[in-house]
Order: structure tokens, then C-alpha cells, then sequence
């Protein structure tokens, strides 16, 4: 028996030593430089980049968590539904794929994806345009652990803040969901609301049109109003008649509802949204950089929802249309579609139907076609609706009955408020899922999970002059494509320095103090130096310098993981 123990000790001895030795190759290997990689990216697959000339107007889109099966299945769906249209207004457009990781991990959600496309560095899980800190030999490529939570330069804000173009957002979730906070605000944690919604207001955005009407508070509302800006709330008729050039139009009291279900005279569709942002950002001779989100293909995907994903995904392409439509009259504006990340591992054809691959195209889309709600949207249907309606609006809606099972069990949930069931003895919960999972049974779409996947996805470019972004790429290659579209060439480094210094190097040999954030109120950062006195306030672009107000170009950011304030360099000379 010691003889065996005395072997099994050699033997960890030596894998202890051989890992010992292969331990720092495996960093090394883990943690390469993105520049490298990419350079032998392009000599292994024989790529060439060729020079990229700058437009005016930019407009990015993004249908979020949208997978190329989604794709696919919204093109046979609308083919289908309309023979008259075998196509996706994308289609000419697609010339590529995009990697869409984060930092440490092949798969990414919002955050850190669109992050990357805005500030070219790859980023952690929840991080708003911000840099991460190390995570060592999980890091895909080096991150330098001085710049750990570190707001970073995004190019909407360079955009305007360099060239003075007019900057906008479009979209269906709420205002400070995660792709259009990481176009204008910067935060480690993308579920930090209050942050990112006063972040937002501060950030000079001349557009702001989409969901999230309880997300903005009143003082934030009347900071918006003071400084010129109209603010709407669930007003169609207003965002249709608007003539100025600074709106805030929010629907909804958290988002717009999916185009399905959408009542199209209290709500705008993303296309509409699209249109209007277009026409105010475009009175700005100096151009604009606009960011449109389809929002919600995520949302269907996450509920593996397949008539919402396909819906919304369409509700997305016809936004394309309008803004391909206005860049190719206008001549010097450019286009890029991409999702930021896949979603939901949607197949179009699953194991649980034995013989699905000789399926007819009517057999597999048959059962959807026949769909006219979401699970969202037909849930919302049957509570607002007379008990003894819920059988034929199911009907109505679907194309196929309830079974006497799914009766019982739909009685039994506590918010199914029509039910005949004492509340008292209802137990379940969860009426649109339930009802998802009904009618994804009688489809042939599948499933792998109701989270984030890892595969690319696909990229459409339009260039007035050709200068196509073609092949397989990186995220950050995305914001390499933005920036030459914007004479941003390396410069986001150097901006980021500059309004996003450390308040410990820009005030060095004054006097500072911080009064940390409270239930009550935001942090804030006062500096003494001689007889003047800056105060600086979390998330605000506003300062007070000797009693005085002090616009700031950028919105200061605190971060408490390192008590520091993120702010302009240039306050540096205000203090002498």
C-alpha cells in the first residue's frame, strides 16, 4: 500500500511541476495581445483592409440577440405570409460575420458586445462602456489592470464632442436598457438605472426616441426642458408633428410593445422611430451618428418565443429599409447592421417532431403563419377579456383549441384575474410562458436555451462609395469601421484621457474631498485650491465653480469600487 502511495505522490509530483512549467504558456496564450491576433487573423485567411473614406452621417442598427436562424426563419415567414416578397430588405447589404465575445468569455450579452462595436475594448458581462478589470488566464486577450473600471470614450459622444454632429438613439426597450446606455453613459453594472438614466439626460443627446416612460424622473425631466429639449410622453401625434431639433419621445411605461401586439394608434413602430430620428439629426449640416436598436428580438428569444422573434426581426428590417433608403439619396451617409450577440439557439426544425426534415415549407411555417400575438401579447389579451371569451380569442388568435388540461392549469395561475378559481387556491404563475410553451409545441422551432449564445453573427454594410466591411471579424473591429466612417482614427484613446481623467491626476497638490453617494443623493466631489472652490456631481455635466454653474462637455462619473471621479482634464486650469 505505501509502495502505491508513494507512486501516486511521484506522479502529482511531476503533474505539479508540469504545471508549473506550462502554467505562464497558458497565460501567455490566453492573454495575447488583440492587435497580434488580429494581424495573424489577416495573414492566415489572406484578408486585406482597405482604406475606409469617411461619410458624414453615420447610422449604426442593431437587432438585438438576433441569431442567423432568426434571420432565416423571419425571411420564410415573411415569404410565406407574402409570396410577393422573398426577400429581407438586408439581404443585398450582408457581407460578413462578427465575433461577439466579452473579455473573459466566448459569450456576451448587451453590455460588453456593444460596449466593444462603441469603444473598440472588449468588456465584462454587465460593463456600460467601461474597461474591465483582469480575470487573468480567462481573459481572451491582455487588459491592463491600472485602467480597471474606467469609463471609456465612446464615438456617438467623440462624434459630437470633436466634430459637433448631432447624436440620437432609436429604440423599443426601455432608454437605459443596455444598448443604448453603451452609447451614452458608462457604468460596471448595466442594472445601475439611476446612474445610467441621469448619465443619459446629462449626455447632450439630441434624440432620444423609444420605451421607458416611468425611467425618467422629474428632475430629469425639467434638467431636459431647461436647456431646451422637448419632452413627450405617450404622445404619437407629437413625435409625428415635431419640428425642433432636441426631443426626448418615450412610450410606454417601461417599453413599446412588440410590433405584433403594437396598437398602432398609441404606438410608433421602430421604423417610424427610425424615420423621425433621421429627419431632426439630419438639419445638422455637420452630420450625426445615430444608433437604432431592434430591442425586443431578444426579448422573444429569451421567452423562445419564435412568432415574436420572427415579428420583431421584421418590424427591425423594415428600420434598415429607412435608413438604407435615406443613405442612399442622401450620398454621404454610411450603414452598418449587426447584433450585438445570438440568442436562444433557434433552430428551424427540431428532434421532437420524428420526420421533420421532409416537412413542407407550409407544414413547417403552417402552424405560425396562423399566429396573430405574441405569448405577451395574447396573455395580455385573455386577462383584459370576459372569462367567457377566452376559449374563441384563443381560437381567433392561435388557429387551434385549448386542451381541457391547459384549461385547468391556466384557471389555476394567480394572474389570470378573469378565472373562476378563489384566488385563494390559485398556485401558478407565469400565463405568457405558459402560453408560449403551447404554442412553440405546435410549431417546429427549436430550443437549446432561453439565454445568450456564443455563435457570430451576421454583418450588412452600405457604403456610398463601396468601402465595404467584409469577412469574418471582431467586435472591435465594428468601432475600427465606425471610427474611420468618423475621423475617429485613434483618437478615442486620447479622448478618454482627456475627459475621463482620474480626479487624483487632474486636481493633483489640491485639495479634494468626496461626499459619498447616499439613498438621498449622488456623490459628489469638491476641490479647493486658493480662493476657488469646484464642485463636480455624479452623472451630472453640470459643475459649480465659486457659486457659480459650470457646463461641462462630458457627464462626470464616480466609481465606488474605487472611490474616484472620472472627469475633464481641462478643469485642471479653471482652478488657477
Amino acid at each position: 500500500m505505501s509502495l502505491l502511495n508513494d507512486k501516486i505522490r511521484r506522479i502529482q509530483g511531476v503533474v505539479l511541476l508540469s504545471l508549473i512549467v506550462l502554467v505562464p504558456f497558458v497565460l501567455q496564450a490566453a492573454n495575447q495581445d488583440k492587435r497580434l491576433v488580429l494581424q495573424q487573423s489577416k495573414e492566415l485567411t489572406g484578408r486585406v483592409d482597405r482604406p475606409v473614406r469617411p461619410v458624414k452621417n453615420v447610422i449604426l442598427l442593431i437587432p438585438d440577440g438576433t441569431s442567423l436562424a432568426t434571420v432565416s426563419a423571419a425571411r420564410w415567414y415573411q415569404w410565406l405570409l407574402n409570396p410577393d416578397k422573398p426577400v429581407l430588405f438586408i439581404d443585398p447589404y450582408l457581407c460578413g460575420t462578427v465575433r461577439t465575445n466579452s473579455i473573459n468569455a466566448p459569450i456576451g450579452d448587451s453590455a460588453p458586445t456593444t460596449s466593444t462595436y462603441m469603444t473598440g475594448e472588449l468588456s465584462r458581462t454587465g460593463f456600460v462602456a467601461t474597461y474591465p478589470p483582469a480575470d487573468g488566464a480567462n481573459d481572451i486577450f491582455k487588459v491592463d489592470s491600472t485602467k480597471a473600471y474606467q469609463p471609456l470614450m465612446t464615438v456617438l459622444e467623440a462624434s459630437r464632442l470633436l466634430y459637433g454632429k448631432s447624436v440620437g438613439l432609436a429604440f423599443t426597450c426601455e432608454f437605459p436598457h443596455a444598448t443604448p446606455a453603451d452609447c451614452s453613459s458608462h457604468d460596471y453594472s448595466r442594472g445601475n438605472y439611476d446612474n445610467i438614466t441621469k448619465q443619459m439626460a446629462h449626455n447632450q443627446l439630441d434624440v432620444v426616441l423609444g420605451g421607458g416612460t416611468s425611467f425618467l424622473k422629474a428632475e430629469d425631466r425639467d434638467f431636459l426642458k431647461e436647456n431646451g429639449y422637448t419632452v413627450q410622453f405617450d404622445d404619437l401625434n407629437g413625435l409625428r408633428t415635431f419640428k425642433g431639433n432636441k426631443l426626448w419621445s418615450l412610450f410606454g411605461s417601461r417599453e413599446i410593445s412588440f410590433d405584433l401586439d403594437r396598437d398602432t394608434l398609441k404606438e410608433p413602430s421602430l421604423a417610424e422611430l427610425a424615420g423621425k430620428a433621421i429627419s431632426i439629426l439630419s438639419q445638422n449640416k455637420k452630420g450625426f451618428f445615430l444608433m437604432v436598436e431592434g430591442s425586443k428580438v431578444d426579448w422573444a428569444a429569451h421567452a423562445n418565443d419564435p412568432i415574436g422573434m420572427m415579428t420583431e426581426f421584421l418590424s427591425f428590417d423594415r428600420a434598415c429599409k429607412v435608413a438604407l433608403d435615406f443613405a442612399k439619396k442622401d450620398g454621404n451617409t454610411a450603414v452598418i447592421i449587426v447584433p450585438d450577440h445570438g440568442n436562444s439557439g433557434i433552430s428551424i426544425g427540431t428532434s421532437r417532431m420524428p420526420g421533420y426534415d421532409k416537412l413542407t415549407k407550409n407544414q413547417l411555417f403552417g402552424p405560425s403563419l396562423k399566429v396573430k400575438k405574441t405569448s405577451v401579447g395574447l396573455a395580455d389579451l385573455l386577462i383584459k377579456s370576459p372569462y367567457a371569451q377566452r376559449d374563441s380569442l384563443f381560437l381567433a388568435n392561435t388557429g387551434f383549441e385549448l386542451s381541457e388540461a391547459d384549461k385547468r392549469l391556466i384557471d389555476s395561475m394567480k394572474e389570470y384575474t378573469p378565472s373562476p378559481v378563489p384566488v385563494a387556491l390559485r398556485t401558478v404563475g407565469g400565463l405568457s410562458s405558459y402560453l408560449n410553451k403551447v404554442l412553440t409545441a405546435r410549431s417546429c422551432f427549436g430550443f437549446t436555451t432561453t439565454g445568450h449564445t456564443g455563435e457570430e453573427v451576421f454583418l450588412a454594410n452600405y457604403h456610398p462609395k463601396g468601402d465595404i466591411f467584409k469577412g469574418v471579424h471582431y467586435g472591435f473591429e465594428v468601432n475600427d469601421y465606425l471610427c474611420s466612417l468618423l475621423k475617429l482614427d485613434g483618437k478615442l484613446p486620447e479622448l478618454t484621457k482627456q475627459y475621463f481623467a482620474k480626479h487624483t491626476d487632474v486636481f493633483r497638490g489640491m485639495n479634494c474631498s468626496i461626499k459619498s453617494p447616499t439613498s438621498e443623493a449622488k456623490a459628489e466631489l469638491t476641490v479647493t485650491s486658493g480662493t476657488n472652490r469646484l464642485v463636480l456631481r455624479q452623472n451630472s455635466n453640470v459643475a459649480t465653480l465659486n457659486g457659480k454653474d459650470l457646463q461641462l462637455s462630458t457627464v462626470v462619473v464616480y466609481v465606488d469600487k474605487n472611490q474616484t471621479f472620472y472627469l475633464p482634464t481641462y478643469l485642471a486650469e479653471r482652478m488657477k
